[in-house]
C-alpha cells in the first residue's frame, strides 16, 4: 500500500552547510539537527526508505525556525534559500513528492511575499509555520493576512511546535530542565496555538482554513473532556475578562472547532495515542507522517508508525485514506499511485 509521508524534515545541503553546520543554530534543537546524517544526506535517506516499498515524502525544513536563526532583516533571505533548495530536491527526486515552504514569520510582509513566490514560482504544496513566531502568538493581527491568503489559495498550513530550554518550567527558574521543554512543552505549544486560533474566531472567519498539526494535535485528543465540557463553561473560572460573552458568540461548541484541524500520525509508535487521536479527529482529517529523521535508529519512527496504523480497526480502504488518500485530497494531487 502506497504511503505519503506528509510531515518529515530535510535540509538542502547548501542551506545546512551555510546556516546550521556553520554554527548559526547550534543551541538546543539546533544541536540535535546538526548531528543527524539523514537530515541532509539524501542517499542515506533513500536507503532507509527502501525498506518501506512505495513510500514518498513531502518535505519541510527542520528546526530551528527561521525567525530564530536570523532577525527580520535577514530571515527572508534564509527563507528564499531554504525553499529554493527544497524545490530543487523535489524536482530532482521522484521520492520527494512536494514541499511546504518555510516563512520568515518575524517579518510578516516578507512572509506573505515569500509565500506567494514559493507557491507561484517554486510549486510549493503549502507553507510551514511554527506554534509561535519568535514568541508572538499566531492570532496576532499581523499574521491574519497569511491565513487569509492560504484560504484564498486553498492550500494547507503545516504547523510545527517550537519551544526551547529558555522557556522555564517554573516562574522561579530561568530554564527548562531535563528537556521537559521538548517532551511536554511541544505538545502544549501545539495545543495552545490551536486554542488561540479557535477562540480568535479563525474558523468562523475562515471556515475553509486547513492546518496540519504535527504529532496528532498535541494534547487535544487526550484532553477531549476538558476541551469539551470544560470549555463549555468558559468564563466561570475567570473574574477579570468577559469570556462568557465570547462563548455565546461562538457558532458551535469550542471542542467542535478543534476537529477542523488535520492531525498527523507522527507519535513515535504510540499505539493508544494514535487510536485516541484518530477517534477525535476522524478518518478524513488524519494524515500519515513519520517525523523522519529524528528517530534513535534509522527508519524506526516510520516502522513503528506503520504498525500503529495497521493496528487500528479499519478496512484496507480506510487505511489507504490515512496513508495516501487524505494527503492527495489535501494537496490537490491527482492519484499518486496511478502515476507510479
Amino acid at each position: 500500500m502506497m504511503k505519503i509521508d506528509i510531515f518529515n524534515h530535510l535540509f538542502p545541503k547548501k542551506f545546512f552547510d551555510r546556516y546550521i553546520n556553520a554554527g548559526s543554530g547550534g543551541k538546543d534543537i539546533g544541536k540535535r539537527v546538526a548531528n543527524i546524517q539523514t537530515i541532509v544526506d539524501v542517499d542515506s535517506r533513500f536507503r532507509i526508505l527502501d525498506e518501506f516499498g512505495d513510500y514518498v515524502q513531502v518535505l519541510t525544513l527542520p528546526l530551528p525556525p527561521l525567525e530564530i536563526l536570523a532577525g527580520p532583516e535577514k530571515s527572508p533571505q534564509l527563507a528564499r534559500e531554504g525553499n529554493d533548495g527544497l524545490a530543487e530536491l523535489v524536482q530532482k527526486y521522484d521520492r520527494f513528492l512536494g514541499f511546504a515552504a518555510s516563512l520568515p514569520m518575524n517579518n510578516p510582509d516578507a512572509a506573505l511575499k515569500e509565500m506567494e513566490r514559493a507557491l507561484d514560482q517554486l510549486g510549493a504544496s503549502g507553507v510551514q509555520i511554527y506554534s509561535n513566531a519568535a514568541g508572538k502568538p499566531l492570532d496576532a493581527p499581523e499574521f491574519l493576512p497569511l491565513f487569509q491568503e492560504a484560504v484564498r489559495r486553498d492550500i494547507p498550513i503545516w504547523m510545527h511546535p517550537a519551544r526551547g530550554a529558555d522557556f522555564p518550567d517554573y516562574q522561579t527558574e530561568t530554564k527548562s530542565l531535563y528537556e521537559i521543554w521538548w517532551t511536554f512543552g511541544w505538545p502544549y505549544e501545539t495545543s495552545v496555538a490551536m486554542a488561540r486560533l479557535v477562540f480568535a474566531g479563525y474558523f468562523d472567519k475562515l471556515p475553509n482554513l486547513k492546518i496540519i498539526t504535527h504529532h496528532m494535535g498535541g494534547m487535544i485528543p487526550y484532553f477531549e473532556g476538558r476541551v469539551g465540557y470544560g470549555w463549555d463553561q468558559l468564563g466561570k473560572r475567570t473574574s477579570d475578562v468577559d469570556y462568557v460573552s465570547l462563548l455565546k458568540s461562538m457558532k458551535k461548541r469550542p471542542v467542535d472547532y478543534f476537529k477542523n484541524f488535520y492531525a498527523d500520525t507522527a507519535l513515535f509508535g504510540a499505539g493508544p495515542a494514535t487510536k485516541c487521536g484518530f477517534e477525535f479527529f476522524g478518518l478524513e482529517n488524519v494524515v500519515f507522517a513519520s517525523d523522519m529523521p529524528f528517530e534513535p535508529a534509522p527508519g524506526l519512527y516510520a516502522r513503528e508508525t506503520i504498525k500503529c496504523v495497521e493496528a487500528l480497526d479499519l478496512t484496507k480502504e480506510q487505511k489507504d485514506k490515512i496513508y495516501r488518500g487524505n494527503a492527495e485530497k489535501l494537496l490537490k494531487l491527482k492519484s499518486v499511485a496511478a502515476r507510479r
